[in-house]
C-alpha cells in the first residue's frame, strides 16, 4: 500500500515519477489566469491565520461545507476564524474523491511541511503551527516566490485604474511580472443589471461622453490601450450563454440605443449586440498581438435567495448545458477573415470537451501551431478525472506538446499547489502511454515535453516579447 501523498503521489509507473521529479517538479509558474487580490501584492499582505488564506473568499470550500451540512455562520458568517477552521477540518475526512482534499494537503505540506492529515482532532495542532509560519513571515510575496510563480495575469474590469499593478511593475522588490487581464464583461452583457451606470463611468473615465455606439467602441479601445501600456497581454470574456451571429455595425449601434434609454431588447437582438462587440473586441486584441480567452457554459446564481444575501462568486454557481458548436465556430470563423486574436476554448461542461478540441485544426497559425487552443480543465472539472480526460481529448484532436497548461482560476495565494498538481496527473498520463507500450522511453524528448506544457508554452503563447519573465 502506498504512502499518503508521498513524494510519489499520483505518479503510479517508473516514467511518471522520473517525468515529474527530474523535470516538472523544476519549472517555474506562469499562472496566466487567476482571481487574486493585486492590492494584497502590492501592499506584501500577511496573515494572522490559515482561515483567512483559505476560508475568506473560496467558494470552493464554501460549497463542499454546505454540502456536508455545515451551518452558514461557520461558512461566511459571523463566527470566529477558528470556528471556521476547525469546522472544514472537521469535514475534511469526508472529502475522499474531492479535489479539495488533495490541494488542501498540498498546500499544508508546500507551505507549512504539515504532512499530518487535516481533521477535526488533528485541527488545533494545525491551526497553531500555520499561524507561526504565517506570522513568522509567509507574506503573500513570500508564497509566491516559494512556488516559483515568475509571473501571473490577475483579472480586472476596464474601468480599473490599475494603480496596484503600477506600484508593483515599479518596485524592485518584487520579483514576479503581475499583469492584468482586461475582462469587458461589464460592458459586453448588456441586459445585465448596471450595464448603463458601467457605460456612463467609462465615459467618465475616459474624459468622454459616450452617447452613441461610436463612442462607446472608441472608449473601450482606450481603455484597451490604457491596459497595455500596463503590460497587458491577454482578455478574458465569461460567457455563460455563448451566441452569435453577423451583425452590422448599424444593428448593434441600435441595440445599443434602445437599452441606453432604458428600453427593453429581444433575445436575438442582445445576441447581435454582443456579437458586434465581441468581434470589435477580437480584431483590437489581434492589432495588438493580445491573447484572448473565452470561458463558457457557466450557469451563475442558481440561488436567487442567497444572491441577494451574499452576491455572486459565493457557491451557487453549476455546469451551463447548451450547444456551442454553431456559434464558436461562427465566431472564429468571422473574426478569422479580419484576424483572428491567438484563443484560448473554456467550457464548463466537459461534454464540450471533443467540441472545442475539434476547433483547433481549423485555424492553423505560426509557430503555435494554431492560433486557438483547447483550455484546461476548467472549474468543476480540474480534478484528476477532469485533468486526464482534457489531456486526452486534446491528446486525440490536437499535438498535445503545444498545450499551454494549467492555472489557478483563484482567489487564494496558496493555490499554485494546483499547478504540482496537474503535473503529477500529466506526467502519470505521458507514463501510462510508455508502460502500455504506446509510445517510446525517451525520457529527454518526453522531458521536454513535460516542460514545455508546464511553462515554457504559456509563456511563448500569451506573453509578448518585452513582458516575458
Amino acid at each position: 500500500m502506498r504512502t499518503f501523498m508521498d513524494d510519489d503521489f499520483l505518479l503510479h509507473t517508473d516514467t511518471a515519477r522520473v517525468l515529474y521529479h527530474e523535470y516538472a517538479a523544476k519549472m517555474p509558474i506562469y499562472d496566466y489566469h487567476c482571481h487574486i487580490d493585486v492590492q494584497e501584492i502590492a501592499e506584501d499582505h500577511s496573515y494572522e491565520n490559515i482561515t483567512q488564506v483559505w476560508l475568506y473568499g473560496d467558494h470552493y470550500k464554501w460549497r463542499a461545507m454546505r454540502l456536508f451540512g455545515i451551518d452558514e455562520r461557520l461558512i461566511t458568517g459571523d463566527a470566529s476564524d477558528y470556528e471556521k477552521f476547525e469546522a472544514y477540518a472537521r469535514m475534511m475526512p469526508y472529502l475522499i474523491g474531492n479535489p479539495l482534499y488533495h490541494w488542501s494537503h498540498l498546500e499544508l505540506k508546500n507551505y507549512f511541511g504539515i504532512d499530518t492529515p487535516l481533521s477535526a482532532q488533528s485541527a488545533g495542532e494545525i491551526w497553531q503551527r500555520t499561524s507561526r509560519v504565517l506570522q513568522d513571515g509567509l507574506s503573500v510575496r513570500k508564497m509566491i516566490s516559494t512556488s516559483h510563480v515568475t509571473a501571473l495575469c490577475s483579472t480586472d474590469d476596464p474601468l480599473d485604474t490599475l494603480e496596484y499593478h503600477r506600484q508593483i511593475a515599479e518596485d524592485p522588490n518584487c520579483e514576479c511580472k503581475v499583469l492584468p487581464t482586461f475582462r469587458p464583461d461589464k460592458g459586453v452583457q448588456i441586459t445585465r443589471a448596471g450595464f448603463r451606470s458601467w457605460v456612463e463611468r467609462l465615459g467618465a473615465i475616459t474624459g468622454r461622453e459616450v452617447t452613441d455606439y461610436e463612442g462607446y467602441l472608441d472608449a473601450l479601445e482606450m481603455r484597451i490601450d490604457y491596459f497595455a501600456s500596463h503590460g497587458c497581454v491577454i482578455a478574458d470574456h465569461g460567457l455563460d450563454q455563448m451566441g452569435f451571429c453577423v451583425t452590422e455595425r448599424e444593428a448593434a449601434q441600435q441595440v445599443f440605443a434602445q437599452v441606453m434609454k432604458g428600453e427593453q431588447i429581444s433575445a436575438s437582438e442582445e445576441t447581435a449586440f454582443i456579437s458586434h462587440t465581441l468581434s470589435f473586441l477580437a480584431s483590437c486584441y489581434y492589432q495588438r498581438e493580445w491573447t484572448m480567452q473565452l470561458h463558457m457554459s457557466a450557469m451563475r446564481a442558481n440561488n436567487t435567495l442567497m444572491h441577494e444575501q451574499l452576491g455572486p462568486d459565493t457557491g451557487f454557481d453549476s455546469i451551463g448545458d447548451q450547444s456551442l458548436a454553431a456559434a464558436v465556430s461562427g465566431f472564429l470563423d468571422h473574426v478569422h477573415t479580419t484576424g483572428l486574436p491567438k484563443t484560448i476554448l473554456y467550457s464548463l461542461n466537459p461534454k464540450d470537451l471533443d467540441t472545442l478540441g475539434s476547433m483547433m485544426g481549423n485555424f492553423p497559425g505560426g509557430s503555435y501551431g494554431t492560433r486557438v487552443q483547447l483550455g484546461c480543465a476548467w472549474w468543476f472539472n480540474d480534478h484528476i478525472d477532469g485533468m486526464t480526460a482534457q489531456l486526452r481529448s486534446f491528446a486525440n484532436l490536437g499535438v498535445l506538446p503545444r498545450f499551454v497548461g494549467m492555472l489557478t482560476d483563484s482567489r487564494s495565494f496558496l493555490s499554485y499547489a494546483r499547478h504540482e498538481y496537474f503535473r503529477r496527473i500529466l506526467c502519470s498520463l505521458l507514463g501510462e502511454f510508455v508502460e502500455r507500450g504506446e509510445y517510446p522511453k525517451d525520457l529527454p524528448l518526453l522531458g521536454s515535453m513535460v516542460q514545455d506544457i508546464s511553462y515554457r508554452n504559456a509563456v511563448k503563447f500569451i506573453s509578448s516579447p518585452q513582458n516575458r519573465p
